[in-house]
Order: structure tokens, then C-alpha cells, then sequence
């Protein structure tokens, strides 16, 4: 947690074939707790959100403090702060814009017309370069590399009095993904964007008030779900409770939030936007055997993140499920030197099949999704050496044809194996028996909570929610072009 410099000090790369987690929010209001423990706890809970750092801000109501470093929670805070305090935030990151290093860490803490104050953000400004650029240009100077800093930037010039007008006139400016959370010494606010890309959702204490962008953040520290933050709108917790406005220059938009949040992301015992998770997944499972109707001797998982719509699929086809590949549950973040046999190594660091329940089967496989198509032969591989009979492989998803610009890491378009393959060339690129993805229409029934038309499947058809990097932005200043 000590001053470090942005320096990167890793050449390695990590080969896991997902897109990658963006980042998880965390802040509290309570006079009651001790804030830099309840941040530390929701944090906690988050994890699964960004492995690379975590961070957290507190305040007493007179100083503000940050603590942060890289690694995971449980690392970073070897020795938890005993500081004193009521107001915290803390985030948990994988980084989108801006490198893996130190100096990336958020919250990030600055000086306003109000004092201090401190954000974290969780997604992605699709203007960015123009945005920075005029900053720059107006004697601004940056610290890090990430559109955070931005933002935080844009709040510290702003001539309104209002900390919500402030905030409203950044996101007049802003675009993209965001679910922000930030403190002052007499308040904490949390902001969503007007099209709810990520999420955020408001729990309730005893005696104040949390934000979090899961709802498992609030089972852990014992608070009820309140509900969520709602598209464009601005959340005040203070003193007297909290205080509700809306971003009145952008109507909240549809088609934003966002699908692989339900597919992979979240965790399964989370409620995102009135719709469960594990419920969702478990209908994915379903909605493939009414489409596929692949047959086998058992269904099995690529664990964890496949293994709901695997029980949804037995459910559904009457097919025992059995597990079929042991995870290493102490496997932390491992970087992998290029090479496809180091690439097999590092499957199987993470995944190792059980010979008794493989040998001689007839195998339906269930996994979320398919991005490079690197690790999914390996897997189909290490099954057969194992003598499995036959793998069909289905896919909880359509396929990822896209890039995403809103707070995933996905790939670029050009390594997406969706993108530059039909179904049955990947399945014999990836050596499985028969192939199939999760339609549209089926995954829009599984997230059956919410409207098709309110969700984002830009990743999958093209169609994004608004004008992004090579699909509706200069790529020269970043700003919005007519097409």
C-alpha cells in the first residue's frame, strides 16, 4: 500500500480465452460501522469483479485517506487500515483503459472548490482522447493512464456549487459505461450512466446506507437490498438519507445493459436489475436443450462459470450431470510466457479431468462463451486423452463476433474466432463433435426479467447502444461522426 511508481514490471501475459471481469464498486454511509471494514468486506465479496488491485478511501467526516496497491483484496490489505471513519469506497480492478500498474490503482483522491474528494469507476469512456486532449490542452497533467483520472479531472474544474450539478455537467460531456462511486467528508454519491451499462444497487443498514455493484456485496456485511441505481441517475447519501436526481440533458436510453453480466460475469447468487442471476443461467441451460437437443451419457460443466446452465441443461434433457473437470480453487492470477504448449500448461493449472467420470461417456459440455477459441481445444483435448467417447459443446451464448466498449476486455475484432469463422469451422477448429451457441432469442428469454430491447448484445450482433471506436467515433479526435 506504500507510493509506487508507474512502472510496469510484467512482460507476461495471462491465456485465459474470457472476456474479462471490468471492475467492482463498493461504498458506505453509516455512523454506526467502521467504514474502512465494511468497504473491505464488500470488496471482498466483489472480487470475482477484478483481480489486478484494490483500493479504498475513508473519512471521518474531516480527513480523507487512501489505501491501495495491487493484488488481490485479501493481499492488499494484509493489515487492514485502523482508521477511523464512516464514509469509504473502495474498488476492485481489471483494467479496461490504462495499464496494469501501480499507478492505476483506484479510488483516485483529489482537491475540488469542496475539498476532498475521492471516485472510483467502474466501465469505460468510449471519448476519452478528446477528452484528454482538451484537458491537456487547458494545463491539466495526468497521473495515470485511465479515463477515471478524466473524470476525476472534469469534477475538480467544474464552476457549479452543486456537487450533483458538477456531476451532472460531467456526464453532459462524458460517453460510454460507467457506474460511479465517490465520497466527500460529509457525503457519498453513486452515479450510473443514462444507458445502465453496469451495474450499481443501493442496501440499507441499521443506520445507513451502502452502494455495491452486486447484491452479495450487501449480503456480506448484513445489508438489505434497497433497490438498484437507476439509468441516469445521480444517488446523494448524507445525514438526513438519501437524496435522488436525474441527468436531465440524456433521457435514460435502452438497449444498455448489459447481457454478459448475466451470462458470466456476475456471480450466480446475485439480483441485477430485478432479475436472479442463478434463475437466468438455469434457463440458458434450458433454452439450449430446446434448441440443440445434443444427447449424451452425462452433462458437464467448463467450471464455474458454466456449471448453472449445465444443471438447467440436465434438468431440462433428463441427462445426469456429473463433474467432469476439477478447478484449482487456489488458482490466483498466473502469467504465461506465448506458446501454445505453455498455453496447455496454464489449462491445465486451472482445469484437470477426472478419468472415471470421463472415460467412455458421451459428453454434452456446457461453457458461457468461446473469444479466441485458444483454450476451448484444450479442453476438448485433455477430455479425449482422458477417453471420453464423443464432446458436443454447447454455449450459454450467441457468438462473440464484437468487441465490447463499455467495460469489457474482450479482444480485437479480429481475434474474436466468431468473428472470422462460421459454427461449424470453429467446431472443427476446436475438435468437438457437434457445436452449438445460445440464440439470441433464447438468451433473451433466460434474462426473461428484462426487455430485449433494453439490452445490450453488441458483442454478439453489432449493434451498439451508441457511437463507439470504428463504428460511429473519429478515430482521430474520439468524438461522434455521422454515418
Amino acid at each position: 500500500m506504500q507510493r509506487q511508481e508507474c512502472i510496469v514490471n510484467y512482460t507476461d501475459i495471462s491465456y485465459d480465452d474470457k472476456p474479462h471481469e471490468e471492475c467492482g464498486v463498493f461504498g458506505i454511509f453509516d455512523p454506526d460501522r467502521q467504514a474502512v471494514l465494511e468497504t473491505y468486506y464488500g470488496l471482498f465479496a466483489l472480487q470475482h469483479r477484478g483481480q489486478e488491485s484494490a483500493g479504498i478511501t475513508v473519512s471521518d467526516g474531516q480527513e480523507m485517506q487512501t489505501f491501495k496497491g495491487m493484488g488481490l483484496v485479501t493481499e492488499v490489505f494484509r493489515n487492514l487500515p485502523e482508521e477511523e471513519g464512516y464514509i469509504g469506497i473502495g474498488h476492485v480492478r481489471y483494467s479496461t483503459t490504462g495499464s496494469s500498474v501501480p499507478c492505476n490503482v483506484q479510488p483516485l483522491q483529489a482537491e475540488g472548490q469542496h475539498g476532498s474528494f475521492a471516485l472510483a469507476h467502474n466501465g469505460n469512456l468510449t471519448n476519452t482522447i478528446s477528452l484528454r486532449r482538451r484537458l491537456l490542452q487547458g494545463g491539466s497533467t495526468f497521473q495515470t493512464t485511465m479515463d477515471t483520472e478524466v473524470i476525476i479531472k472534469l469534477l475538480a474544474r467544474s464552476r457549479e456549487n452543486r456537487i450533483e450539478d458538477q456531476i451532472k455537467e460531467v456526464m453532459r460531456e462524458i460517453r460510454g459505461a460507467y457506474a460511479l462511486v465517490s465520497c466527500t467528508n460529509h457525503a457519498l454519491y453513486g452515479v450510473r450512466d443514462p444507458y445502465g451499462y453496469r451495474p450499481l444497487v443501493i442496501g440499507k443498514t441499521e443506520h445507513g446506507w451502502v452502494l455495491a455493484s452486486e447484491t452479495p456485496a450487501l449480503d456480506l456485511i448484513g445489508a438489505t437490498f434497497y433497490r438498484d441505481v437507476q439509468p441516469g441517475e445521480i444517488i446523494t447519501i448524507d445525514e438526513k438519507g438519501v437524496h435522488s436526481e436525474f441527468f436531465t440533458g440524456h433521457k435514460p436510453a435502452h438497449g444498455g445493459i448489459c447481457s454478459f453480466e448475466y451470462i458470466y460475469f456476475a456471480r450466480p447468487d446475485s439480483i441485477m436489475n430485478g432479475q436472479s442471476i442463478y434463475e437466468a443461467r438455469l434457463e440458458m441451460g434450458r433454452q439450449l436443450w430446446k434448441e440443440a437437443h445434443f444427447d449424451g451419457d452425462v452433462v458437464m460443466s467448463v467450471p464455474d462459470s458454466g456449471n448453472v446452465a449445465a444443471m438447467g441443461y440436465a434438468e431440462a434433457s433428463g441427462i445426469p450431470f456429473g463433474e467432469g473437470l476439477l478447478k484449482n480453487k487456489y488458482m490466483g492470477r498466473t502469467f504465461i510466457k506465448p506458446g501454445q504448449k505453455n498455453r496447455e500448461i496454464a489449462v491445465r493449472m486451472k482445469l484437470n479431468p477426472i478419468r472415471r467420470n470421463v472415460e467412455g461417456k458421451r459428453i454434452v459440455l456446457i461453457d458461457d462463451s468461446i473469444v479466441r477459441g485458444t483454450t476451448s481445444g484444450i479442453i476438448i483435448n485433455l477430455l479425449r486423452k482422458m477417453g471420453a467417447r464423443e464432446i458436443n459443446l454447447l454455449i450459454s451464448s450467441p457468438p462473440v463476433c464484437y468487441p465490447c466498449f463499455f467495460g469489457i476486455d474482450t479482444a480485437e475484432r479480429k481475434q474474436l474466432i466468431g468473428a472470422k469463422y462460421p459454427v461449424d469451422k470453429i467446431r472443427e477448429i476446436i475438435g468437438a463433435d457437434k457445436l452449438h451457441y445460445l440464440s439470441e432469442e433464447g438468451l433473451a428469454k433466460a434474462i426473461k426479467e428484462i426487455p430485449k430491447e433494453d439490452m445490450c448484445m453488441a458483442c454478439f450482433n453489432g449493434r451498439y447502444p451508441e457511437a463507439v471506436p470504428g463504428w460511429g467515433l473519429d478515430k482521430e479526435t474520439g468524438e461522434p461522426v455521422n454515418e
